[in-house]
């Protein structure tokens, strides 16, 4: 997950920084930090990216086209 992403992710599910940083359990400033483009630790990013997605987030990897995020599907 890049910074970008997390910040379109973050905003497409109406949350703000704080929103995301108490369900994510990080301080807004590791927040920021990661949508401003700094390097964190691995764990860090991957309890964000698995918040993101269990909000309902997919990833769309780099593919020419550059990093993006989607909706899941509903399952029904």
């Amino acid at each position: 997950m890049k910074g970008i992403q997390c910040k379109l992710a973050r905003v497409a599910l109406g949350w703000g920084v704080l929103e995301l940083a108490e369900a994510a359990s990080v301080s807004t400033q590791t927040i920021t930090r990661l949508e401003r483009g700094d390097q964190l630790r691995p764990a860090t990013l991957e309890r964000v990216q698995r918040v993101l997605e269990e909000a309902g987030i997919e990833f769309i990897p780099e593919n020419g086209g550059g990093p993006g995020i989607r909706f899941k599907k509903p399952i029904l």
